[in-house]
C-alpha cells in the first residue's frame, strides 16, 4: 500500500457558498429570560455566525495546517484515509515509539493540533488521521462501520501503509472507542493505549463499590438530561442529516453546544475553546459534509456495540487520564477489570476535550507513558 501527499485544499467558492449560506439563515426566536438552558444562545450562535462570515479567514488557516501538520491520503479498503504525520529530527534524539492520535466526536483531526509539536519534541513520530465518515476521510456508505471496523483501518494504516511493527494509540471520546478495539484485536502491534474516555465493568453483587453505582446512577441521568443528541443519531441519524446538510448555521449550534457543555468552561466556552478553533472545526464539517457519516456511529453502536462497550478484558497495557468535567467518570475499579491498567492519572481541571483543554499535561503523559513502554521492549 502507498500513501501520496494529500495538502488540504478547500475551493473558494465553497467557502464562499458557505458565506452567502450563513448570512441566509432564517433565525429562530428564543425565550427572552433564556441563555443556553434550552439549547445553543440565540445571541452567541448569531455573533458566532457572523465571525464565520467577517473575520475567520478558512485560506490562512487551511495554509497553517498544511504547514503544522502535513497531510497524506492512502486507500484501504476501498476507503480513502485522510492523516497527518510529523517526524522528529533524528539527530536530535532518539526516536520513541511512535503515536497515533484518534480524535472524537464532534470534533476533527484539528483537535490534536496542540499535541502534534510536543509530542514531535519528545522524539515521537505522530500520525492523526482522519477517522473514516469524518474530515477528509472516505464516507462508508454501508451499514456494517463503526468504532471496531474503524480500528481496522487504523491498524491497516499503521502496520501496512506506514510500517510501524509497534505503536501506541491515545483516544478522546469515540477515538478512546478506537483505540480500545486497537488493543483487543492488534495486540501484536498495539504497544499500549492511552485514553481519557475509558469503558468499565461494573463489579457483581458485593464486588461492585459504592462509587460504581454511583457512577452507573449518574451515567443514567446524565443520558436523560444531555443524551437527546446521541437518541437521534443513535436512532434517526438520516432525518437529521437533512437540516445539518443545508444550514451551516444549524450544523454550527448542534457541535458548538456540546463544545460549551462537555468542558470545563464554567459557561465561556472560548474560555477552553478558542473561537478559531470552534469554527476551524465547523469549517471542516461543511465542507467535506462529513456531519451525517460521523453521526451515524452513533447508530451503529447502539446496534452493535464496540469492544469498549462490551464487557470484555483488553490486555494490552493501558493508560488512563481523567478529568473532573467528562461526560462519563469511569471508576478506577471498573476500568482496572476492563484494562491492564498499568497509569492512572486524576486532573484538578478539565473536561471532555483534553487535547484543547490540558494539552501540554496530556502530551506530557502521554510520552511518558510511551517512554515507559518503549524501555520496557528495549
Amino acid at each position: 500500500m502507498r500513501d501520496t501527499e494529500f495538502p488540504i485544499h478547500v475551493l473558494p467558492e465553497v467557502i464562499d457558498d458557505l458565506h452567502r449560506r450563513v448570512r441566509a439563515t432564517r433565525w429562530p426566536d428564543q425565550l427572552t429570560d433564556t441563555t443556553w438552558e434550552h439549547g445553543a444562545d440565540l445571541r452567541y450562535i448569531r455573533d458566532l455566525a457572523q465571525s464565520w462570515v467577517d473575520a475567520f479567514d478558512w485560506a490562512r488557516v487551511e495554509g497553517a495546517l498544511n504547514a503544522e501538520m502535513p497531510s497524506r491520503r492512502c486507500t484501504i479498503d476501498g476507503l480513502d484515509v485522510h492523516f497527518t504525520r510529523t517526524v522528529p529530527d533524528l539527530a536530535s534524539r532518539e526516536r520513541g515509539l511512535p503515536l497515533v492520535l484518534l480524535h472524537g466526536w464532534p470534533s476533527s483531526f484539528v483537535e490534536m493540533r496542540a499535541l502534534v509539536p510536543r509530542l514531535v519534541r519528545a522524539g515521537h513520530e505522530v500520525i492523526v488521521p482522519s477517522l473514516p465518515g469524518h474530515g477528509f476521510s472516505s464516507i462508508p456508505l454501508r451499514v456494517g462501520f463503526g468504532a471496531d471496523e474503524g480500528a481496522a483501518v487504523i491498524a491497516s494504516l499503521m502496520t501496512d501503509v506506514l510500517g510501524h511493527e509497534r505503536y501506541v494509540a491515545h483516544g478522546g471520546d469515540r477515538g478512546s472507542f478506537v483505540a480500545t478495539s486497537l488493543g483487543l484485536t492488534a495486540p501484536a502491534n498495539v504497544a499500549g493505549i492511552h485514553l481519557t474516555l475509558p469503558g468499565g465493568i461494573p463489579g457483581e453483587g458485593g464486588d461492585r463499590s459504592a462509587e460504581e453505582t454511583e457512577w452507573l446512577t449518574t451515567t443514567a441521568a446524565w443520558a436523560v438530561e444531555e443524551g437527546g443528541y446521541s437518541a437521534i443519531q443513535g436512532t434517526r441519524p438520516q432525518s437529521l442529516a437533512y437540516a445539518m446538510h443545508d444550514s451551516p448555521v444549524g450544523m454550527l449550534a448542534w457541535i458548538v453546544e456540546k463544545h460549551r457543555a462537555w468542558s470545563d468552561c464554567g459557561g465561556d466556552v472560548e474560555r477552553c475553546i478558542s473561537r478559531e478553533q470552534l469554527l476551524t472545526n465547523a469549517t471542516i464539517y461543511w465542507v467535506t459534509g462529513t456531519f451525517r457519516a460521523a453521526s451515524h456511529w452513533y447508530w451503529e453502536h447502539r446496534v452493535r456495540p464496540p469492544a469498549a462497550m462490551r464487557p470484555i478484558r483488553i490486555e494490552v497495557p493501558t493508560a488512563v487520564v481523567r478529568y473532573p468535567k467528562e461526560v462519563m467518570r469511569t471508576p478506577r475499579s471498573a476500568v482496572g477489570r476492563k484494562y491492564q491498567l498499568v497509569r492512572w492519572t486524576e486532573r484538578p481541571s478539565g473536561g471532555h476535550f483534553p487535547a484543547y483543554e490540558d494539552p501540554e499535561f496530556l502530551a506530557d503523559d502521554l510520552a511518558t507513558f510511551a517512554s515507559d513502554l518503549g524501555a520496557t521492549l528495549r
